[in-house]
């Protein structure tokens, strides 16, 4: 059985650590001789050992769902014009780091110290730069709007050698936590058929040569992905106040985050993100789905700023009453049944004690004001059953409280 070059009393089990654990330092490629008992160091073990660092506990979902939740709570502190968040899945399997040191060959990237699989922010950056590039010569049709100037003051530019001269980018990408479809990492394999003349070693079966041929033994290896249908969330900042310096017409209905749309649509399709690109990995898709969440959320943010500003202009108005109108105002406002009719809302506003004594005589001269004006006042009733003579009713009870005040000021 294999096992990791770990003391001892570390034991056996590493199923709770993390997967970048055991594709390091609990890694199970040492053998046991099974004649001598001797430990020695084999290759053969590699395919369980990578079966085993890929897996995926709940421990690991758990802490992929809550970097996410922290990254979009940080995203969400910033202001909406500086913030571009973008939903993406992969319909590739996708890998990075395999120049990465390891004792199998290939590497693979996982943040420290969650041990979680990621790619790095400088690493969007780069794709995106490039999808930019190649939107700007043309040679995919429509440019989108981007050309040099718009690369330089977003990406930024590096000058010649020895140039003191550099120009920063107004973009700031985050770093990327896969949230991995499944509970494992796909373990991936490459076969070269012609390792002898990669490496440039003496074939026997060639005559020691290192030419290429067709009798080359192939070499599987074999190496970690994250598999197709996991999530990636882009996340990315604008330092407005730079932009506004160096391009300010991509400020204006937020342009810059029209263009960057573009590069990520671009890059999605034709360069794909991460290692071994150009043989189909890393190519991803925007999640409509997440899209479809993402646009509900910022039709309910623009509701809830209009709320606000209609509150605040509402207030504004309300400041300017005198003391009586503006208790009757927000009463009102603040009444459940907004259809009921205002003088039967203020009449059961009396009723309810909502007012001092002082504020109900003014409103109940208000209200006797206002039915005088609309000819709703009637001291006397005409019909046969005065109880269904609304405004005689409404009438007497307005009477009542002003009656009340009379007799108390006496």
């Amino acid at each position: 059985m294999p096992i990791a070059a770990v003391p001892a009393y570390l034991g056996e089990n590493f199923g709770s650590a993390s997967p970048g654990m055991r594709f390091g330092m609990y890694l199970r490629l040492w053998g046991v001789n099974s004649r001598t008992g001797e430990l020695h160091w084999t290759k053969e073990n590699k395919v369980s050992a990578l079966a085993e660092a890929a897996r995926i506990n709940a421990n690991d979902k758990a802490v992929m769902a809550a970097l996410y939740v922290r990254q979009h709570r940080m995203f969400k502190s910033c202001p909406p014009e500086s913030g571009l968040l973008l939903d993406a899945v992969t319909t590739a399997p996708f890998t990075t780091g395999l120049g990465n040191e390891h004792p199998l060959e290939n590497g693979f990237a996982f943040l420290n110290p969650y041990g979680l699989p990621y790619l790095p922010g400088s690493g969007v950056k780069g794709v995106l730069r490039q999808a930019a590039r190649e939107l700007a010569r043309g040679e995919w049709g429509d440019s989108s709007g981007w050309g040099d100037a718009e690369i330089t003051a977003l990406f930024g530019r590096e000058g010649e050698p020895g140039d003191t001269l550099h120009q920063r980018g107004a973009l700031i990408f985050w770093d990327v936590i896969p949230q991995i479809k499944g509970d494992a990492l796909q373990v991936e394999i490459m076969t070269p058929h012609q390792s002898h003349y990669y490496q440039q070693k003496s074939d026997r079966n060639a005559g020691g040569s290192v030419s290429p041929h067709d009798s080359g033994q192939p070499l599987p290896i074999t190496f970690l992905s994250v598999p197709p249908g996991s999530g990636f969330a882009f996340f990315v900042l604008c330092d407005c106040m730079l932009l506004r310096r160096t391009a300010p017409e991509l400020m204006q209905n937020d342009k810059w985050k029209e263009l960057l749309i573009s590069a990520f649509e671009h890059a999605f399709t034709w360069c794909g993100f991460g290692a071994k690109t150009s043989v189909g990995y890393g190519a991803m898709r925007e999640d409509q789905q997440k899209k479809g969440e993402r646009r509900k959320e910022e039709e309910a943010r623009q509701e809830e700023l209009r709320r606000r500003e209609e509150s605040a202009a509402r207030e504004k108005e309300i400041a300017m009453m005198d003391p009586v109108d503006r208790e009757i105002a927000r009463y009102l406002d603040a009444r459940p049944d907004k259809n009921q009719p205002e003088i039967n809302a203020l009449i059961n506003g009396l009723k309810s004690n909502a007012w001092s004594e002082d504020l109900v005589v003014a409103i109940a001269e208000r209200l006797k004001a206002r039915m005088q004006a609309e000819k709703r006042w009637k001291e006397k009733s005409e019909k046969k059953n005065p109880g269904k003579d609304r405004d005689y009713v409404r009438t007497q009870e307005v009477m009542k409280y002003l009656s009340k005040s009379r007799s108390e000021s006496r």
